[in-house]
């Protein structure tokens, strides 16, 4: 007798009548009642966040949305222009642009910062051991900003709500100790607050960039919108090509 296949989940399933979704009937239990940002957590972690958690969770998608004229914007405008039946591909291209100069640094930061903490001595303080983590890297991930010169704007108020919350855990002190200790004096970025702020809620180091992108989801779609009514695309395309310099 053929063995009975099996692929287990704990997400989501659906019959005739009705949806489940986290144990929850969706229509009934969820809709209407939970925000996209507390179901977002409600997800990968597997436990309903705490108020608190939900306003830092949601303070960094907000963070996290949109910063104007990023490669990632360009790119999905670029796309759209390319191929604007494909909605998809525009979206998708501003999100394969997410890597470790723009929005990775999101997660690239806190496993900077949960790997200082795991080597650790417990003795040490939040400097000390920022103090070693920096002498062991030649560069720290969310570190400096190539707009925000001397403060990013978004650092000081994401700091400020993860502690009105309880939510200011080892990954923000440690942050905030690392650009206390740098010789070069860099301002936090906001991206790598987010990072350390996401790390401190307690989700997973590894999908932390899977926020960022879920963040600036919503931030590519208006950039799209935008350029339904007014675009970009076109003047962008027609700048670099008529300034090509042909080199054979």
């Amino acid at each position: 007798m053929a063995e009975e296949l099996s692929f287990p989940t704990g997400l989501g399933t659906s019959d005739a009548t009705t949806i489940s979704l986290l144990g929850q009937d969706l229509a009934g239990d969820l809709m209407g009642q939970v925000g996209f940002g507390e179901l977002a957590f409600w997800l990968v972690a597997r436990r309903r966040p705490t108020r608190g958690e939900t306003r830092v969770f949601e303070a960094v998608l907000v963070a996290l949305a949109d910063h104007g004229f990023t490669p990632t914007a360009i790119a999905a405008r670029l796309t759209y222009l390319s191929a604007p039946e494909a909605l998809q591909g525009a979206l998708a291209a501003g999100l394969l642009g997410g890597g470790s100069r723009f929005l990775g640094v999101t997660e690239d930061c806190a496993r900077f910062l949960s790997q200082a903490l795991d080597d650790a001595d417990k003795r040490d303080s939040y400097d000390e051991i920022a103090l070693k983590a920096v002498r062991a890297t030649r560069r720290v991930p969310g570190l400096g900003h190539p707009v925000h010169k001397v403060e990013d704007p978004r650092t000081p108020v994401l700091i400020r709500i993860a502690k009105e919350e309880g939510c200011y855990g080892p990954h923000l002190a440690l942050f905030e100790a690392v650009g206390r200790v740098h010789p070069k004096k860099l301002p936090l970025n906001g991206a790598g607050v987010c990072g350390a702020a996401l790390a401190d809620l307690g989700l997973p180091v590894d999908l932390l960039r899977g926020f960022a992108l879920l963040a600036r989801a919503a931030g590519l779609l208006g950039h799209l919108a935008e350029e339904r009514r007014h675009p970009i695309g076109m003047d962008v395309y027609l700048t670099v090509d008529r300034n090509a310099v042909y080199e054979p």
